[in-house]
């Protein structure tokens, strides 16, 4: 097995504990498009498989078991007097195969499981029927399944009631890279990109391996964007609409849901989601937050002390999502290095860099020394006509402190002048006002490039930067 994998160390930890746990394993991966979910599987168990195959992206039952057949010969099937011409016969095979390997872990990658699953192909009951009444009653099996079609993967296996219900020992949500891990990944392809092009990179283009891995190294952050989606026929023009159909079935509404959530940085209760999006109450939007939740396109979180109606919010967290509805969807921006420096990239940038930080609140905590300490983080906003305020990030902790956080974007120390640090005491006595707290408070800033110390600096108790979030 290969450990020269970049960064993943949590879902490496649980992939060897499954390899090594004595018992059969069937084992769920889910995850956006291009997160690397193939790629991980593929690495880590390279030399082990006794099996592995994928599906065929939009072909019939017919083609998909002749493939898989096909994959089986590949693997050392003693080629049959009479093709398969069911999925049962197919897993039948599947066992032969097995029973020949004298491996003493058996790991088996089906991978693109869901376009397998064509319509009234039985392909799920026999997979059920290959786990239940074989591979569960063994103690060498590993079956790995692989889907990007996470709604297909929510409904027919993570939360099957049929015959594969409770039958997985081990669910993984692969998540994009986080700052320290693009890093990482970045240089061992020769980039010398600095941090602050790295976070920029990010905030386009998420910790997605797919896209990061399409960068050339011999070109500037600005011209890579440039070539990668604003030039006509580009690698990654098409991709919003392709990302979204791939992942979900009925995607219009997702893309309805993300599109709101666009235009609202501090994101949308359910009720505000429904009302920007004409998509009914009931089970629909419930299952459509959920898998986008699942995929980590979304997140929800409790505004601190509200009420139990508006007190859930749901926030877009896809970098690529939302760079594509600020600039790409409007057809109004011809190339990003003439954006640079300008109010619209700035305007930007602000608004990102909050859901950056938000990714990264595991770092945060380690900055401010509260990474043993039990936290829950919150948004808070008071809607008072004559004194509103909003506070990006409250961190309330178990040892009487709350921590009020405050996000900036800056391209240099960011100075405090005596108008933004009225607005912030007026921030904390409102907050104090209207929670009733009874816990301390510390104001903290967030910041690229750490604080400008003048007469106004005082008022931050401690501050973060970007070398914070990168680990």
């Amino acid at each position: 097995m290969k450990e020269q994998i970049i960064g993943r160390q949590r879902e490496k930890d649980l992939l060897d504990k499954i390899y090594r746990s004595g018992r059969s394993e069937f084992v769920a991966i889910c995850g956006r498009r291009r997160v690397g979910k193939t790629f991980l599987v593929k690495e880590f168990f390279e030399g082990e498989f006794v099996f592995q195959t994928s599906g065929l992206a939009n072909e019939g039952s017919r083609r998909q078991i002749k493939a898989f057949y096909e994959d089986l010969l590949e693997y050392g099937l003693p080629r049959q007097p009479k093709r398969p011409t069911d999925w049962l016969e197919v897993f039948a095979f599947l066992r032969e195969l097995v029973k020949q390997s004298d491996k003493e872990r058996k790991v088996i990658f089906l991978d693109e499981l869901p376009w397998m699953d064509t319509p009234r192909s039985g392909f799920v009951s026999a997979l059920e029927h290959f786990w239940n009444s074989w591979a569960s009653g063994r103690h060498d099996i590993v079956l790995v399944v692989c889907g990007s079609a996470t709604s297909w993967m929510m409904d027919k296996v993570i939360n099957n009631h049929g015959g594969l219900h409770n039958r997985l020992t081990c669910q993984i949500f692969l998540e994009p890279f986080s700052l320290g891990e693009c890093e990482r990944f970045l240089q061992s392809r020769g980039f010398m990109f600095s941090r602050y092009d790295i976070t920029l990179c990010y905030m386009v283009l998420g910790g997605i391996p797919y896209y990061l891995d399409m960068l050339n190294a011999q070109l500037s952050l600005a011209q890579n964007i440039d070539q990668l989606l604003f030039k006509q026929n580009s690698q990654l023009s098409r991709e919003f609409g392709n990302l979204y159909a791939a992942l979900f079935k009925n995607s219009d509404d997702y893309v309805k849901v993300v599109e709101a959530l666009s235009h609202r940085k501090a994101g949308l209760s359910r009720g505000e989601i429904m009302q920007a999006t004409g998509i009914g109450s009931g089970n629909g939007l419930t299952v459509v937050l959920r898998n986008l939740e699942s995929c980590g396109f979304i997140r929800q979180y409790q505004q601190y002390k509200a009420s139990r109606k508006d007190k859930t919010i749901y926030q877009l967290m896809d970098f690529f999502t939302m760079f594509h509805f600020h600039f790409l969807a409007e057809k109004n921006v011809s190339n990003w290095e003439s954006l640079q420096g300008k109010s619209r990239f700035f305007a930007w940038a602000g608004v990102t860099f909050e859901l950056l930080v938000a990714a990264h609140i595991g770092m945060v905590k380690k900055a401010l020394g509260i990474s043993g300490i039990e936290t829950r983080e919150y948004a808070w906003r008071c809607t008072d006509e004559e004194q509103g305020a909003q506070i990006d990030m409250v961190i309330e902790r178990a040892d009487n402190m709350v921590n009020l956080c405050e996000m900036k974007f800056s391209i240099a120390p960011f100075a405090i002048d005596k108008g933004y640090e009225m607005n912030l005491r007026n921030k904390m006595v409102r907050f104090m006002e209207y929670t009733e707290r009874h816990k301390s408070l510390q104001l903290t800033l967030v910041t690229t490039y750490g604080l400008a110390r003048n007469a106004h600096a005082s008022i931050v108790n401690n501050a973060v930067t970007l070398d914070d979030l990168f680990g």
